[in-house]
């Protein structure tokens, strides 16, 4: 069930990432509050950097129990990167 949860967390933090991000590019923020959206945007980019560090850790570790110990890098499918 830990695995749902930490999921939903990333998804949940980038979700207010993304909202945040568009308040503070919408202009209409004051300077204080644009301050503390940033403050919290930071902490939630910390959150989503170590749920990703921890799936990929999980993934290496699936691999390497599988017998498939060679890491690879992780490539999306995602043309325009």
């Amino acid at each position: 069930m830990s695995d749902k949860s930490s999921s939903f967390g990333f998804e949940s933090a980038l979700s207010e990432l993304e909202a945040l991000v568009t308040r503070m590019e919408s202009g209409e923020l004051t300077l204080e509050d644009s301050l503390e959206a940033f403050e919290k945007g930071i902490g939630l980019t910390r959150q989503c950097q170590q749920a990703l560090a921890a799936a990929e850790q999980r993934v290496q570790l699936l691999m390497e129990r599988n017998g498939q110990s060679d890491a690879q890098p992780f490539q999306s499918g995602d043309a325009s990167e």
